[in-house]
């Protein structure tokens, strides 16, 4: 099994973060194999901001992600940057506030109001990335959610950790409420 996610948003996002996030879960908690690799503008904020995770069963012989599974996009110019680049039969998941998606993508896009639940349920915009991580969780079975919620818990101990997880599970209820499971 191997599963290839590519992050991508703008500096400040915490589209890193989120990433890095779901490779310790991947490895610390279901003793996965897992790489991430990130790169970003020369802004801190509001440059371009790209996160790459591969977990495996397996040893991982490359850590680049040239056709990923699961593309995550919060912000438009990463959508039009890499949406044509999924592998067939993956997804593409979109925070509405952000992303207009375009007809002409092939694979199948998810889309939900993340950035409008956070700010709705007053969270605060810093939390979208966390957001995302439970709606991606909840879209695939790849790392399960006390995993996640271990890795944000030690992530966020001394600032905020319950306000986090409580993010991480708006997320999964926007898929619950939004979309079938994959």
């Amino acid at each position: 099994m191997i599963t290839r996610f590519v992050f991508s948003g703008t500096g400040g996002q915490g589209i890193i973060t989120a990433a890095i996030l779901l490779a310790e879960a991947a490895i610390h908690y279901e003793g996965l194999e897992a790489v991430q690799t990130q790169s970003y503008g020369a802004e801190a904020r509001g440059g371009a901001a790209r996160a790459d995770v591969i977990i495996a069963t397996d040893p991982i012989k490359f850590p680049r992600v040239t056709q990923p599974n699961v593309l995550i996009c919060l912000s438009q110019f990463s959508f039009d940057k890499y949406s044509w680049i999924v592998r067939p039969g993956g997804f593409v998941l979109v925070d509405t506030h952000f992303v207009h998606r375009r007809d002409d993508v092939n694979s199948r896009c998810v889309e939900l109001p993340m950035y409008a639940s956070i700010i709705a349920a007053q969270h605060g915009a810093q939390n979208l990335n966390l957001c995302m991580l439970g709606a991606l969780t909840g879209l695939i079975d790849f790392v399960s959610t006390a995993s996640l919620a271990e890795a944000v818990r030690l992530r966020f101990k001394d600032r905020g950790a319950e306000s986090a997880l409580e993010a991480v599970e708006l997320g999964r209820a926007l898929v619950r409420q939004s979309i079938e499971v994959f």
